[in-house]
């Protein structure tokens, strides 16, 4: 009997992966409404609702750095109806920075379904700071202890490792305060309560491109404002990450979900539509299938950990 009720569930179970999807599926995003990534993962949302033929719909959960909304995915049914777009410092970085705050495990609890998007992590400073350039901001910080304070997403954040890795490298001492998230560290610095943000330059683009904010070292390179050099154009050794974010579902979801999850997302992120709405946010459409996004993950922690060590940041 028991045996006959197995079967029975595993066929049932079966039945309903190869009709997906057969109704709306939640796409939570563990953003503001509004952030650059939020309206990058919506581009994305649409394009996918029409290669799915089902809507895809947006959900915005926000807090601890993305951790609060990938945590609500993690313990979401694992029938492939809630899925999220999530970024590198709620699948990697924070673990390691702020590990009390990680309630999940990414290599365990969460099933990777391909990379969307990266955007380079920039440190802007206000148009009224009392520094230009790396260089002097450096400088400044040394010579006026506690007097720069840069914002960032949060504990845990990929700007809160930015800024420790300038600390470390240049021992400035720069102050790093954190945020609910990148608007409030903006209306910060554009009211000049903080002298600074390090954010994604997607949240930045619009601020830079105004004259409101000033861009001072960058992680990469970005063709619309060739004068940001990166730590490495100004001699370091090390760069600073910048920010990803990539389709997860939780983990258990049905291979049959997967298999028909996987190659629409790689259509959706692939389409020229999407990669036209992303440039203008400071962000590049840039897919990658399962396994690579998890062999990146695993580079990325390994990378972190042992700069984290060797910094001082955490313990061995």
């Amino acid at each position: 009997m028991i045996r006959t009720l197995i079967l029975l569930c595993t066929l049932v179970s079966g039945a309903f992966a190869q009709n997906y999807p057969s109704g709306p599926i939640n796409l939570v995003i563990p953003l503001a409404a509004g952030d650059a990534t939020d309206l990058a993962a919506r581009a994305v949302a649409e394009e996918l609702s029409r290669e799915l033929k089902t809507p895809v719909v947006p959900v915005n959960r926000p807090g601890a750095g993305g951790a609060l909304g990938t945590d609500l995915v993690v313990k979401a049914a694992k029938d492939g109806y809630t899925l999220v777009l999530t970024n590198n410092a709620a699948v990697v970085f924070r673990a390691i920075m702020d590990p009390k705050a990680a309630s999940y495990d990414p290599f365990k609890d969460l099933a990777p379904l391909g990379l969307a998007m990266r955007s380079p992590s920039i440190l802007a400073a206000g148009a009224d700071a009392p520094f230009k350039t790396f260089p002097e901001m450096i400088a400044y910080a040394k010579a006026n202890p506690g007097m720069v304070r840069v914002g960032t997403a949060g504990v845990g954040s990929v700007g809160d490792f930015c800024v420790q890795t300038i600390n470390a490298l240049t021992g400035a001492g720069i102050v790093m305060v954190p945020f609910t998230g990148a608007a409030p560290a903006v209306t910060a610095v554009r009211g000049g309560h903080i002298e600074g943000v390090v954010l994604a330059l997607g949240t930045m683009t619009a601020h830079l491109k105004s004259g409101a904010m000033r861009g001072i070292v960058i992680s990469d390179k970005w063709p619309e404002f060739p004068d940001v050099p990166t730590l490495r154009e100004l001699g370091y050794a090390q760069r600073l990450f910048g920010v990803w974010a990539a389709f997860f579902a939780p983990a258990g979801v049905s291979p049959e979900v997967t298999a028909r999850l996987v190659p629409a997302l790689e259509r959706a992120i692939g389409s020229s539509d999407v990669a036209a709405k992303l440039k203008p946010l400071g962000i590049l459409a840039d897919y990658a299938p399962p396994d690579r996004l998890l062999a990146e993950m695993r580079d990325e922690h390994r990378r972190v950990s042992e700069i984290a060590i060797k910094a001082g940041l955490i313990a061995k």
